[in-house]
């Protein structure tokens, strides 16, 4: 078993890398054995994968938490014994002034910036790439210390989210990663540089036909030209996009519809109607702050307005817009496709063939009266979730057509990231991965390993790779997680706040985001580098 140090001397890495990989393995086996037990069986409920795995740490740790059969001390305090204690800790504490403190030095401003007073902080405008809004960062000399909403930006309004809010924080995150790792061992930037160049010039013979890169969903335009242009020098790579949650049913949905994919806008604030259809837009997606600013502003009661927009809910999850609804109809997944085309019918949109909803025809009929009102014509809106199948948006944007809501409350534009189909391409790259057909595979960003589909063994797919004599894996995160474990090389990732870059917004609004402060840890690289 051996021991890693790392930048700070007080902190050693006991655990191996092997041990590591045989821990996960051992994980996953005991998640799937679990998962199969209870398949046909009651339901069971956990609160973590360790719990359902029931794994011997897991069961050490909640029986020191909470031991069996403990005994409660009763045993009262009195006044003697109290001050005695106290007396004792006092002391301690007096001695604990005595230790010997390290030496720092404390270099002081030579000429103090102008605008640096302290105590007084200072704003910067800069944005997230987590859904490219505008937002405004406090800092206390020099340093970070709040994010909030730039007022400025169409894509926020001077809204946040906990996302963003809680970001800072991933900023001074203790548990960040600061080295370079091979295989486990600290190396360096400049020795994977000089290994990185050696596997790419040994693709120049083939185009690239061995290299594959794996990102997130990517909307930084910056970064795009870098890899547009790393798959021009190299025709024959192939670049992969994957999130867990993507857009795909959502751009499968406007091919049907448009023969193309387009982005959808939405203005809340012009809408006496809103239906959503298995869509939480009060809480999740790139738009959801303005989209909640907006909606929000028409149910106000004031001024000339007299009345409220009305919200109808179909959702088949409980949600939290399901849960600010006027009106909501739960419904099983499967009948949501069936209740888009009954609408469609009634209100005059395409709805050819497919089954018909039979449920609560009280509710359809007042929502497609109140849809159909003349003062409500062109003032609703149709929104759908992205979970929703292809077809059910397809549907929604042929009801919105029908209501005349386009481009009055619904406008399209072009998409802002590159559009495919991520779930094919990540079953596509594991399949080439186990048919040795990857030479060179570059992660930046995300977890694959942990949040891909289980049925894809990408993990294991990977572990075999980076095994393989003179081939790369290289896995560029903030944090060492299953991913990193699992590729030869791991590179530490700079914050968002440390590093220059660009981003857009949902619907297509450009920001830049520069650093508020030099990185923390000198081994850290951005994407773009």
């Amino acid at each position: 078993m051996s021991t890693i140090e790392s930048s700070n001397p007080k902190l050693v890495q006991i655990q191996s890398r092997q041990s590591r990989i045989e821990e996960y393995h051992r994980l996953r086996d005991k998640i799937a054995e679990a998962s199969r037990q209870q398949q046909g069986g009651p339901k069971q409920y956990w609160r973590s994968l360790e719990e359902l795995a029931d794994t011997e740490e897991f069961r050490a740790y909640v029986y020191n938490e909470f031991p069996e059969q403990a005994a409660e001390w009763n045993d009262p305090v009195g006044r003697r014994r109290f001050l005695k204690l106290m007396g004792a800790s006092l002391a301690l504490a007096g001695v604990s002034a005595c230790a010997y403190q390290p030496r720092e030095l404390i270099v002081p401003y030579v000429n103090q910036p102008e605008e640096e007073v302290p105590g007084k902080p200072l704003f910067f405008a800069t944005a997230t790439p987590f859904g490219g809004f505008g937002l405004l960062v406090k800092t206390n000399e020099g340093r970070p210390t709040k994010i909030e909403g730039n007022p400025m930006h169409p894509a926020s309004m001077g809204a946040t989210d906990v996302f963003a809010q809680a970001s800072i924080l991933n900023l001074y995150d203790p548990d960040r990663s600061r080295n370079v790792l091979d295989r486990g061992d600290i190396g360096s930037w400049s020795k994977f540089l000089g290994t990185a160049r050696t596997a790419l010039e040994g693709q120049r013979g083939n185009g690239g036909a061995g290299l594959r890169i794996l990102t997130e969903t990517i909307n930084s335009p910056t970064l795009i030209a870098q890899l547009k242009g790393l798959l021009t020098e190299f025709p024959a790579a192939k670049w992969i996009q994957y999130d867990p949650a993507s857009r795909d049913n959502a751009n499968l949905g406007a091919v049907q519809a448009f023969g193309t994919p387009v982005n959808t806008v939405y203005r809340f604030d012009q809408a006496r109607v809103v239906l959503a259809v298995d869509s939480d837009f009060l809480q999740c997606g790139g738009g959801n702050l303005r989209y909640a600013r907006d909606f929000i502003a028409g149910r106000r009661v004031e001024g000339e307005r007299r009345e409220m927009n009305r919200l109808y809910a179909i959702e088949s999850t409980p949600t939290n817009t399901g849960a600010k609804a006027d009106h909501r109809l739960s419904m099983r997944p499967s009948e949501v496709e069936a209740f888009m085309r009954t609408l469609a019918a009634q209100l005059g949109g395409a709805a050819a063939g497919g089954a018909t909803y039979t449920g609560n025809a009280q509710f359809v009929t007042a929502l497609v009266r109140d849809l159909q009102l003349p003062e409500n014509r062109g003032r609703s809106i149709v929104i759908v979730g992205d979970e929703a199948s292809p077809t059910v948006h397809a549907l929604g944007h042929a009801i919105n057509a029908a209501l005349g809501n386009v481009p009055a409350t619904v406008f399209y534009t072009d998409t802002v990231e590159m559009v495919v189909d991520q779930g094919a391409m990540m079953r596509e790259l594991v399949r080439e991965m186990s048919a040795g057909a990857v030479e060179v595979l570059l992660i930046v960003g995300g977890n694959p390993v942990y949040n891909a589909p289980a049925d894809l063994n990408f993990g294991d797919a990977l572990l075999r790779l980076s095994e393989t004599p003179n081939k790369l894996t290289a896995h560029l995160s903030s944090h060492e997680d299953e991913t990193s474990l699992l590729c030869r090389w791991h590179i530490p990732e700079s914050h968002y706040l440390e590093a220059w870059s660009d981003t857009r917004a949902y619907d297509g609004t450009a920001a830049i985001i520069q650093p508020l402060i030099e990185p923390l840890y000198g081994t850290t690289k951005s994407a773009h580098e």
